[in-house]
């Protein structure tokens, strides 16, 4: 399968956003800041995101309950008004995010001290912050204004790239360091690269059998990169800022060394 000049067009011009969300962890891992309380709190808000923080349904169901919700609403209809791969699509996605939630969940309760509280959803249900409430009102108006292209557009940016995974891994190659945490956290991000990253991509790869228009694609190209510039900035904040608001004017402007997407890849996970 071939990528079309299109889609190659927006996948270029979200890779410098994407590199931007992943400097944010690259500098946040030998930043000054960085203590045992701040690791335990960036794992806290992403524990939230994967329990809570939803693309859409109800906020208030959250990830495990909405989708729970959308199941059985689906169940009376598999092959007949919806395909049985649409239900299991809807399936394992629920597995693959409680999974993720578990791996940082562990990550969080190994970084702990005796006596302290271990994870729980219900301990992050309340623990959102204002960046991640503006991604999530961003992309709540793009799937209103635009409908499909707007949900589209969600999927397209959800997990930018696997960028916090990735650069979580590269922790593995001193695993000791900051008092063992960075081996923690590598092993956490290893577990959910892998499902992620292959999500990801057949998410991207598929615009190019959505039949989009000329004007469809310039409209996709424009949200995307609101989208994502948000999300850099809810990554900035969920690490404790180690990006200067100068840094992120520079990335913003294109001033960063975009990432290269693995075409090759993606044509697997077509």
């Amino acid at each position: 399968m071939t990528v079309s000049d299109d889609l190659r067009r927006v996948i270029e011009a979200n890779a410098r956003l994407w590199a931007g969300e992943a400097e944010v962890f690259r500098t946040y891992w030998t930043w000054s800041g960085r203590t045992r309380e701040t690791d335990r709190q960036w794992l806290a808000y992403q524990c939230y995101k994967e329990v809570w923080s939803v693309v859409s349904g109800d906020p208030a169901d959250g990830l495990f309950m909405g989708t729970l919700r959308q199941l059985e609403r689906m169940f009376p209809k598999i092959d007949a008004d919806i395909d049985r791969h649409e239900v299991l699509d809807v399936a394992e996605g629920l597995w693959a995010e409680f999974a993720h939630y578990c791996a940082f969940a562990d990550a969080y309760d190994a970084m702990g001290r005796p006596g302290e509280p271990k994870m729980n959803p219900r301990m992050v249900k309340g623990t959102g912050w204002k960046a991640d409430e503006e991604l999530g009102a961003l992309r709540h108006s793009h799937r209103k204004q635009y409908g499909a292209l707007g949900e589209r557009a969600c999927k397209f940016t959800e997990g930018g790239y696997c960028t916090l995974f990735s650069e979580g891994m590269k922790l593995a190659a001193n695993p000791a360091g900051h008092d063992g945490r960075d081996g923690i956290i590598a092993e956490a991000c290893a577990k959910v690269y892998d499902d992620e990253f292959g999500h990801m991509l057949k998410g991207i790869v598929g615009l190019d059998r959505e039949g989009l228009t000329r004007e469809d694609w310039a409209l996709f190209e424009r949200i995307t990169q609101e989208q994502l510039r948000s999300r850099i900035l809810m990554r900035n904040d969920q690490f404790g800022k180690p990006l200067s608001e100068r840094r992120i004017r520079e990335i913003f402007a294109g001033e960063v060394t975009p990432i290269a997407f693995d075409y090759a890849q993606a044509r697997l996970a077509a």
